[in-house]
């Protein structure tokens, strides 16, 4: 029983720091590419997704963490604005969802939550980049973005977060198969 129970804290800190090493990996990739970053923190929430095939919480905590921090240290200290959207929604929307069904949280609830958090992380966005950076232009585009971000982020961002959650759902089963496939309970 004993040995049983040390090997799955073993299984756990081996997901954790695979989930941790691949978001790493990607973030950084993304950090250097700009191009790539949105597709970039999709991979790196993905790969946060394999302690939760197991529900270790505790461990995607963590993995996400550390991901978040060595990803910064590795260099992305000069870019973090390029980071903020992965901290504040990417890197812990596999973990929202988890613990919305281990809860079992009404999906509606769970939805205009989702929602309201990935609007908001878009506005932070937009702040950080957009209005820092181009803002100030006096182009009719730019202009025409700084007085509808609101609208264009409520009604864009809300079909986008609706349609994203649920492909992250499905990346979840995914994963979980992934995952039992390579180690049986």
């Amino acid at each position: 029983m004993a040995k049983k129970r040390r090997n799955i804290g073993a299984f756990e800190i081996t997901l954790s720091a695979m989930s941790c090493a691949l978001g790493v990996i990607f973030l950084y990739l993304g950090t250097l590419t700009t191009y790539v970053l949105f597709v970039c923190y999709i991979a790196a929430e993905i790969s946060l997704m394999l302690p939760l095939s197991k529900q270790f919480y505790t461990g995607e905590a963590l993995a996400y963490l550390a991901c978040c921090i060595i990803t910064i240290l590795f260099g992305a200290i000069g870019q973090i604005w390029n980071l903020v959207p992965f901290i504040m929604f990417f890197g812990l929307h596999p973990l929202a969802n988890a613990l919305q069904l281990r809860f079992n949280i009404n999906r509606w609830i769970g939805m205009v939550i989702k929602i309201v958090w990935f609007d908001a992380t878009f506005y932070v966005a937009y702040l950080l980049v957009f209005k820092m950076l181009w803002g100030g232009s006096s182009s009719t585009i730019y202009q025409w973005i700084n007085k509808y971000i609101w609208l264009v982020i409520v009604v864009g961002g809300s079909i986008i977060a609706v349609i994203y959650d649920y492909i992250m759902f499905r990346f979840q089963t995914l994963v979980n198969n992934l995952v039992y496939r390579v180690r049986k309970k």
